[in-house]
């Protein structure tokens, strides 16, 4: 098994402990991902889904994509050193490797990004 398998396989079991409250809308060999499914009005708009994060594996690195990141831009402070420098453009984190210490940094963010949800009442 390839090493991004790994890390694929890694981040999806992180991913995988929001489920429930959260819902997987894919969930394939390769993508995996995590939506609030719910009736909400945000910013005067009705949504009936808000997406949360999902793992995805690309030809060179896993993608790993976190929409608190995007929604709440004061999150990036909250976010770890070394998964910062992983972030390439406003919500995708480029996993090449894969070390205990980066393992921990993404539950960390997970957590974070569960608890913006929860305050906001997108899950409950």
């Amino acid at each position: 098994m390839a090493d991004l398998d790994l890390i694929f396989i890694e981040i999806r079991s992180l991913l995988q402990k929001y489920s429930p409250p959260f819902v997987a809308k894919v969930s394939t060999e390769d993508s995996y991902d995590l939506w609030s499914i719910r009736d909400l009005v945000i910013e005067g708009r009705k949504r009936s889904e808000v997406y949360f994060a999902a793992v995805k594996k690309n030809k060179g690195y896993v993608g790993f994509y976190f929409m608190p990141v995007y929604i709440e831009s004061e999150q990036k402070k909250l976010i770890p050193p070394d998964l910062l420098k992983c972030l390439k453009g406003k919500s995708c984190f480029h996993i090449k490797t894969l070390s205990a210490e980066l393992i921990q940094q993404i539950e960390q963010a997970l957590n974070v990004g569960f608890q913006l949800y929860k305050e906001r009442g997108w899950i409950e």
